[in-house]
């Protein structure tokens, strides 16, 4: 080159060799950068073959440069029309997305351009500024193209593996949602996970049921992690091992976790996973629970009509025998001891027969809404009488009635009323040490009225305090105290809030004695009388 780039004197910037060297020396740079990007991993024979290919890009490319000097150089073409072609074909060169073909095709048009159509002709000298510029726009072209290329192939991948990703994950949840409710609650559906995105082993941790359900075959602690995880309740992804477990979150609460073993790209796989157990773990449970809800519906069935049947059954025989008992002192001939006998059994007799018809009663407003028949009668008398009752039947407790000074007046259902303060008497002497004390108080407010029942020496649990008024339920040392259905106080606080009352526990704060119950009946001023719904009323009951 004669003068070089010395001979730029209308350019202050380009007269310094220093910026010449860096301005070769990064371009040079740029080039070897993408080309150790054209090659990752350094592997020779990838390297070799992309070698070969790029080699092949700039010869075709290099013809195209060659074809359009001699054509425009024949036709006499100026700098504009040339620099024009030979920047179609550097574009369409880095199109491919490789730079180093480019890079070659583009040094060669700005070679071919500079020698055949720039002043001074036929030298590599450059005499304007503006020429230099046009000359490394070439290779800046081909830089920026090839860049924007290789952006777009990476995301037109990315955007296929996420394609393929959901559609993989599609066809999981296709696969997913015919399974039968008893291979959900076994939980074969981890068998579908095991494969997806690579996955060879899986560990689910069913918080519900605290079991660990495990496929394939796991190289490390993946059952310990997978639980670790829960407890601590962080998500957790270890490289070296190549295992990520994710919680199981439904509706903000944590049902258990899973974890895989070399899961594909587990930071964008393995919350898709879970996000899919989770919903086939609220599944199972729904499941579970529509299932136990069944069988307790057909139970109670089955428990009414065992019920009724075993009430009226019972009612025959002792109807007989309360007629047989009664008519034997009228036989004649019978000394005091056999009169005493005579009338034990119909005592007797006679509380089988209302425990029946208590019991029958209790099934009934157990499936019934309780609309109670009101009548205005007087409190004190009734509980009186069911005190005196209930002391025949408890002989080993002391029962201690505190009437008060006027006659109570209410107006209620007075069957349902004997019907839930007999409950909470029997209950009172049933789950108290012999020979304690049974207090019933009644008190009247502006609010109503309210009766007390306390019992000394026995006392109920904290755990159990909130659920003795559930259906069925049992204190966990009632069972080994006295017999009993769970029924009682579920249907006494029934009655009480048919009336428009509570039945509430008093006291108790600490689990100590003593135990009282306190029944509230609101002052009603009602004209007339309120129809009950349920047509059988047994007078037995109320005796």
């Amino acid at each position: 080159m004669q003068g070089g780039l010395s001979g730029w004197t209308s350019v202050d910037l380009f007269d310094n060799p220093v910026s010449r060297v860096l301005m070769a020396r990064s371009l040079w740079v740029g080039a070897a950068l993408r080309c150790l990007r054209v090659t990752p991993g350094g592997a020779l024979r990838k390297a070799g073959k992309r070698l070969w290919h790029a080699a092949k890009r700039a010869f075709v490319g290099g013809l195209f440069v060659a074809a359009i000097t001699v054509v425009c150089h024949r036709l006499n073409a100026n700098f504009a029309v040339a620099s024009l072609l030979y920047l179609l074909v550097v574009v369409a060169q880095s199109l491919a997305g490789d730079f180093l073909p480019a890079l070659c095709v583009s040094l060669g048009a700005v070679g071919c351009l500079d020698y055949f159509f720039t002043d001074p002709l036929y030298t590599f000298t450059v005499a304007r500024a503006v020429d230099v510029v046009s000359l490394f726009s070439f290779a800046a072209t081909a830089m920026v193209i090839t860049e924007l290329v290789l952006r777009a192939r990476a995301e037109a991948q990315s955007a296929r593996r996420d394609r393929e990703r959901w559609e993989r994950l599609y066809q999981l949840s296709q696969g997913l949602l015919p399974m039968k409710p008893q291979a959900l609650r076994q939980m074969k559906f981890l068998d579908l996970f095991l494969g997806v995105f690579g996955s060879t082993a899986i560990c689910l941790f069913d918080a519900d049921t605290a079991e660990v359900h495990t496929v394939g075959t796991p190289r490390g602690a993946l059952q310990e992690r997978t639980r670790d995880a829960y407890v601590s309740g962080r998500d957790a992804d270890d490289p070296e091992s190549a295992v990520s477990v994710r919680r199981l979150q439904v509706a903000g609460r944590a049902r258990g976790a899973i974890g895989f073993e070399s899961l594909e790209d587990p930071k964008l796989t393995s919350g898709p996973l879970a996000i899919l157990a989770a919903a086939l773990i609220e599944r199972t449970r729904a499941l579970r629970d529509a299932s136990e809800a069944a069988a307790a519906a057909q139970a109670e069935v089955y428990r009414s009509a065992i019920l009724d049947a075993l009430a009226h059954e019972f009612k025959t025989p002792l109807a007989t025998i309360l007629a047989a008992a009664g008519g034997l002192p009228e036989a004649g001939s019978l000394n005091a001891e056999q009169l005493e006998m005579a009338e034990i059994v119909e005592a007797e007799a006679s509380r089988l027969g209302n425990l029946t018809s208590r019991l029958l009663r209790m099934a009934r407003l157990d499936r019934e809404d309780v609309r109670p028949r009101l009548e205005a009668f007087d409190l004190t008398a009734i509980l009186a009488q069911l005190v005196e009752q209930q002391a025949r039947r408890s002989t080993d407790h002391r029962l201690h009635f505190v009437r008060g000074p006027i006659p109570l007046e209410v107006r209620a259902d007075p069957e349902l009323l004997r019907l839930a303060i007999s409950q909470l008497l029997e209950n009172a002497c049933k789950y108290s040490q012999p020979g304690s004390t049974v207090n019933i108080l009644t008190e009247e407010g502006a609010g109503g009225v309210a009766i007390r029942v306390s019992n000394n020496g026995s006392s109920i649990a904290l755990a159990d305090q909130q659920r003795i008024f559930e259906r069925f339920y049992r204190g966990v040392d009632a069972g080994r105290v006295a017999p009993g259905s769970g029924l009682g106080l579920f249907v006494a606080r029934k009655i009480a809030a048919a009336h428009g009352g509570t039945l509430e526990l008093e006291g108790q704060e600490q689990g100590d004695n003593p135990v009282t119950f306190r029944f509230t009946i609101p002052v009603r001023k009602v004209e007339g009388e309120c129809v009950a719904t349920t047509s059988t009323k047994t007078n037995s009951a109320t005796n």
